[in-house]
């Protein structure tokens, strides 16, 4: 399987970044990515989504999703054009969440330290390396395993388990 390359913008937050600060639920009535990427990280910067462009990359402290097990908000961040997101830590259901949905996450402390806003990121899934373009820095992360890239690639966990596989084909057996 092929590297992944990701690449964008940095959009920095701090720690504790909820779910309801990622989507708040009083902009839970439709269930169309794209209607509720409109409202991505509107409680944190009511201009987050004029700002983002396609591939761009959220970067953020501790605990990153905490609160409620809500799966709209790594599906909203990964609708408003997020490639990916690095934080320090992350909230165990989120974590679970963005890998179902195919939004690549990651943890490092380094990464985030010294990321700034505007700073141009690249990321090699295969290879676990951070790039900052900007400051000229890499840094180190655990690979994304195999079936994870196929994750990704499929566009997530159900569109992998949808997906024809070559031993689905049907075997016409003669009498």
């Amino acid at each position: 399987m092929s590297d992944i390359i990701l690449k964008g913008r940095v959009h920095k937050f701090g720690s504790n970044i909820n779910t309801d600060e990622i989507i708040a639920a009083r902009y839970l009535n439709s269930s169309d990515p794209a209607v509720l990427a409109q409202y991505c990280m509107k409680d944190k910067d009511p201009e987050f989504i004029k700002k983002v462009q396609p591939g761009d990359i959220i970067v953020a402290g501790n605990n990153f999703g905490c609160g409620s097990s809500r799966e709209h908000a790594p599906m909203v961040i990964k609708a408003a054009g997020i490639s990916a997101v690095i934080a320090i830590s992350f909230a165990r259901i989120f974590f679970r969440n963005s890998i179902n949905i195919a939004l690549p996450i990651f943890e490092s402390q380094s990464a985030v330290e010294e990321a700034e806003n505007a700073d141009e990121i690249e990321i090699n899934l295969s290879q676990g390396k951070i790039r900052n373009l900007t400051k000229e820095s890499i840094y180190s992360v655990p690979p994304f395993p195999e079936f994870m890239r196929k994750l990704v690639n499929a566009g997530g966990l159900m569109q992998y388990i949808n997906k024809p596989k070559p031993d689905d084909a049907v075997k016409v057996v003669k009498k």
